[in-house]
């Protein structure tokens, strides 16, 4: 394997990679290529949603953020589906991701709840078709972080362009990487398979409704930063009930540790370089391969924005609070879910089920 192609590796291979080193100085080049990797990962993805923040405004750089994502994850991702479809289909999510949010800040929190149910049913049944993929990380957070971070007039025109722009990048670089991938599957296809006896639809509900309820929620009892519930509830739900419950802890002990670091470091810097804790937390994520590390890092990012508009106080408050809300709603709502798919599916076998005398 080449340097070039050892840059090429996610984490979880680089780390396969120092794992099965024979000799120290293997280990050394495996070590180098790995944290090259890192810096030019961090580099790229602060230049370019530093681009998106100086072109559309501080406002918009969010904006910068869903774009990276999708263009990360979706060169090498794909959705089973023919690369023309996909490609179709891309355009359409970023369709979605850029009003939908919008338009469900602006109503009452029951419209919006609609809205969203709406919006997360075309990212999860067209988008979302395979699980372990883990589409829904990229497309479902790509959702809640615009619904979170809303602009209004000037602002929000200059979304749109950045979006436009956003879409048309992934679908080129989606469509010059898949364009050779034979899929036999389409869309039709996809809509013929959604079906409540597979735990794959079941778990695609899930998504569907307990996500819009956790922000609905959220809202209605007046709970700031009510995105990071919904991405709390979207992170834990998996197809299996064991791996949420896992996941619910792994979420719970990750964010209180992550805090805690914070916390911590916030009183041991100086003020001068608050601003690039987030920046620490991005390279923790990058060398995170479990999810409960993860969880512990991704709290830095966060923290760090909601600390200049709350405080610090209120912004762990808020942090601890609305992410143990998202993630124990998210396991009760799908062991209920579950419980109840079961039972109604059952009756209905019996009833088609005929009598033999």
């Amino acid at each position: 394997m080449t340097f070039y192609q050892e840059l090429q590796l996610n984490q979880a291979g680089s780390k396969e990679m120092l794992r099965r080193s024979e000799t120290g100085k293997e280990k050394m080049y495996h070590l180098f290529a790995y944290i090259v990797k890192i810096a030019i990962t961090m580099v790229f993805c602060f230049a370019f949603v530093t681009a998106f923040s100086i072109l559309l405004g501080s406002d918009n750089s969010i904006v910068g953020v869903v774009v990276l994502l999708c263009v990360m994850v979706f060169r090498n991702a794909d959705f089973g589906l023919c690369a023309k479809e996909t490609t179709v289909l891309l355009a359409l999510f970023f369709a979605i991701m850029t009003f939908f949010p919008h338009l469900a800040n602006q109503v009452s929190p029951i419209g919006g709840l609609l809205l969203n149910i709406v919006a997360l049913s075309a990212l999860l049944i067209f988008g979302c078709h395979n699980p372990f993929m883990f589409n829904q990380s990229t497309l479902v957070l790509g959702y809640l972080l615009l619904y979170g971070y809303d602009v209004n007039g000037k602002s929000y025109q200059m979304r749109l362009i950045g979006m436009a722009v956003g879409s048309l990048i992934t679908c080129v670089v989606f469509y010059r990487n898949h364009k050779n991938r034979v899929y036999k599957r389409k869309m039709r296809d996809v809509v013929k398979e959604f079906n409540l006896h597979s735990s794959r639809t079941r778990w695609q509900l899930s998504q569907i409704l307990c996500v819009p309820v956790v922000l609905c929620i959220a809202e209605m009892c007046k709970m700031p930063r009510a995105m990071w519930a919904g991405i709390a509830a979207m992170s834990v739900i998996l197809p299996f009930t064991k791996d949420i419950r896992y996941r619910v802890n792994k979420r719970i002990i990750g964010n209180v540790a992550g805090v805690c670091c914070f916390v911590a470091l916030y009183y041991l810097l100086p003020p001068s370089i608050y601003a690039y804790i987030g920046i620490i937390g991005g390279i923790g994520v990058g060398f995170s391969v479990k999810y409960g590390w993860q969880a512990v890092f991704n709290t830095f990012g966060a923290l760090a924005i909601a600390t200049e508009a709350y405080g610090l106080k209120e912004a762990v408050g808020l942090r601890v609070i609305q992410n143990v809300y998202g993630v124990i709603f998210a396991l009760v709502f799908c062991v209920l879910f579950e419980y109840g798919m079961s039972k109604m599916l059952a009756k209905r076998n019996e009833k088609e089920t005929p009598v033999l005398e």
